[in-house]
Order: C-alpha cells, then sequence, then structure tokens
C-alpha cells in the first residue's frame, strides 16, 4: 500500500491548498475528511466557506496528509449540492457510525443539508 493510500484509509485531519476565487493565489487550510460510502468527503459547518468557494471556481486541489504519511496527492472536487444526496451522505455517515456521525448527532440535520458545503473528491492516485 502506497503511503497516500494509507494516509486516504487512516488519517483524519489533512491540509488542502486551494486556488483563491479573488486573488488567484494559493490558499492553504487545515480540515478534516471523511470517508462514507467508500468515497471520500469534505464538509463544514453552515455557511460560506473560502476553500468552498474556491473549490467551486478551480476543482482542482492539493491534499496535504500530514499524519501517517507525509505526501502531497493531487485530488479533484465536486461539489454535493442536491439536498437528497446530501440527506444520504449525512445518514450515511451516522449509519457507518464515522468520525462526522458525532458532529451530526448534535446537528439539525435539515440545516446541515440547506447550508453547509459538501465536497466529493477523487485522490489522484
Amino acid at each position: 500500500m502506497s503511503d497516500a493510500a494509507k494516509a486516504l484509509a487512516e488519517d483524519l485531519v489533512i491540509d488542502i491548498t486551494t486556488i483563491g476565487v479573488k486573488s488567484g493565489e494559493p490558499r492553504r487550510i487545515e480540515i478534516w475528511f471523511h470517508r462514507i460510502g467508500g468515497k471520500y468527503y469534505i464538509t463544514g459547518s453552515p455557511g460560506a466557506r473560502g476553500w468552498y468557494a474556491n473549490l467551486l471556481e478551480r476543482p482542482d486541489f492539493t491534499i496535504h496528509f500530514k499524519e501517517s504519511a507525509q505526501v502531497d496527492l493531487a485530488a479533484t472536487a465536486r461539489a454535493v449540492t442536491d439536498p437528497a444526496e446530501k440527506r444520504a451522505v449525512f445518514q450515511a455517515a451516522v449509519d457507518e457510525r464515522t468520525r462526522l456521525a458525532q458532529f451530526l448527532a448534535d446537528a439539525d440535520i435539515e440545516d446541515l443539508v440547506a447550508r453547509s458545503p459538501l465536497i466529493e473528491f477523487e485522490p489522484a492516485l
């Protein structure tokens, strides 16, 4: 198993580098990612997020693993905007007892569906 594959299977906290919509400059932030139903996701609390706006404009980004491996990996984002699909992802997180499920237990799922950013990403392995 490659270092990147190991990190995708084991890690929780990553950095991502997106390209700023307005500035055109690289923007790096720390964020959690989630494995749900065999796919990879990034989400956040309800509200506007710069990283989300950046990925909507330019879906190619870089993942920086820093827990089980020190490796960078290219990825492509797809915004999950359909309410039924978002609800299904959040429900699958609960059903699979993922780390995201702990956050969802105290959240209003319908508010998350309506206002939270949700990105599915495809790593370039």
